[in-house]
């Protein structure tokens, strides 16, 4: 499956045209430290244990999903878009937003 992706920059944006739908997947331990503003939290293991996520997420709304670099946000997007969510990944996860957030 060839999932889409977003830049840090074209969420940052996208972000000051419309409200987008950011999930951040990782603990809350972490989500509680840093988080994109406006972003909300389900953590991967509620994803990928098999549990039916998207039974709480808009399922009319492009879902933004976020992670610590990108890789675990890609494999929970896959499993939302199999639940047929429109899921689509930030590359370089939470780590590249800072980057990028920092650098603006």
């Amino acid at each position: 499956m060839n999932l889409k992706k977003i830049t840090p920059e074209e969420l940052y944006n996208r972000m000051k045209k419309e409200e987008l739908y950011v999930l951040d997947v990782r603990a809350e331990e972490k989500f509680n430290v840093y988080h994109i503003e406006g972003s909300r939290n389900l953590p991967k293991t509620v994803i990928l244990e098999g549990e039916n996520a998207g039974a709480s997420l808009p399922a009319d709304r492009e879902i933004v999903v976020a992670c610590t670099t990108g890789n675990s946000a890609g494999k929970c997007a896959a499993i939302l878009s199999e639940q047929s969510m429109n899921a689509i990944v930030l590359e370089g996860g939470i780590t590249a937003w800072k980057e990028f957030i920092k650098n603006k």
